[in-house]
């Protein structure tokens, strides 16, 4: 094949690339600085420039690949390896779940239980635990395995994996960096198993892989740009922007879920 020809695979709407290059950039840099917690926007973004379901196959490569930069900044030595090993547990159930009912779930419903209960859990914090802290509780195996089998549910149903991981790992008051590796650590788990079914979504559509093909130059320089801003901020300001960005998550899905309902 030519290098022309190749070209000419790469999508030519010029505002794919405007809209397309922020949401990988904002999803690259939330990673870096936080984990995570900007990855819900990639698909309505995206959804602007092509339907739903191809921005939703985009941005599952997109956030594998981004998993790679993150891990070289966010190496094993940042893990909580205690949380790690059950929240692994749980997510892979949760996927396999999600998996196996996809196609009977109503996801309304399922979007709308995440969305009251993330802004519940980030109410209570900026209303009651921000200003007297409770201490920090321990390891929890139960309650690790229990929140991430949601989130790997919803995670393969809707994109929606983040809320349920972070309150858990939240309530752990973990380091700023070792919160950050160990989010990523999950979530890199997650994303490399969804792309299997993904990818066969993507042999289907061949225009989407050439889509996040044509996103993934931003990538590594929005993780270097979130990564940046994480060893900048102290630990009080990374938990506030963690909070906050779960509470736009929440409001986000909670939108969601009204819009599927009217």
């Amino acid at each position: 094949m030519s290098f022309q020809a190749l070209l000419a695979n790469f999508p030519t709407d010029p505002w794919f690339y405007g809209i397309g290059f922020l949401a990988a950039f904002l999803m690259a840099a939330s990673k870096g600085a936080f984990g995570g917690g900007l990855a819900i926007i990639g698909v309505p973004m995206l959804s602007l420039v092509m339907d739903p379901i191809a921005a939703a196959i985009v941005v599952a490569p997109l956030v594998a690949f981004m998993d790679l930069f993150a891990l070289k900044a966010f190496p094993p030595s940042t893990w909580s390896r205690q949380d790690l090993k059950w929240l692994s547990l749980g997510l892979v159930i949760g996927i396999a779940v999600g998996w196996t009912v996809f196609e009977w779930v109503d996801k309304r419903v399922i979007i709308l239980m995440i969305a009251l209960v993330t802004l519940s859990f980030t109410l209570r914090w900026f209303l009651q635990d921000r200003l007297a802290p409770p201490p920090p509780h321990g390891v929890e195996p139960g309650k690790a395995v229990g929140l991430s089998i949601i989130s790997g549910f919803t995670t393969f149903i809707a994109h929606a994996g983040g809320p349920p991981v972070a309150i858990y790992l939240l309530g752990r008051q973990l380091d700023k960096t070792v919160y950050a590796g160990t989010t990523i650590a999950v979530f890199m788990l997650g994303n490399f198993i969804k792309l299997v079914p993904f990818t066969k979504l993507g042999l289907d559509r061949p225009e989407t892989l050439w889509a996040a093909l044509a996103l993934a130059p931003v990538v590594p320089f929005g993780v270097y740009a979130g990564k940046l801003l994480h060893d900048r901020l102290d630990q009080q300001k990374i938990y506030l922007w963690c909070y906050s960005l779960l509470a736009v998550a929440g409001l986000k899905l909670l939108y969601d879920a009204i819009r599927g309902f009217l």
